[in-house]
């Protein structure tokens, strides 16, 4: 027998579906065995710029290699 999945309550906010999602545990609302795989194209990488220090013999070399 299927088990029966609770209803999804509406939150006034995200603080408060973020509270309600922190303690619930999401199997008792959505049944994950129907999920798909999605593919989102259009979705930006995120990127973040970080400092390294290399040698330049080996800053040279990654740039041989990148090119």
């Amino acid at each position: 027998m299927p088990k029966k999945l609770k209803d999804i309550p509406t939150f006034e906010n995200e603080d408060e579906e973020r509270k309600f999602w922190a303690k619930e545990d999401s199997t008792d609302f959505i049944d994950w065995e129907q999920g798909e795989i999605q593919v989102l194209p259009n979705l930006k990488p995120t990127t973040r710029t970080i400092s390294l220090r290399i040698s330049e013999s080996m800053l040279n070399q990654i740039r041989l290699i990148a090119n």
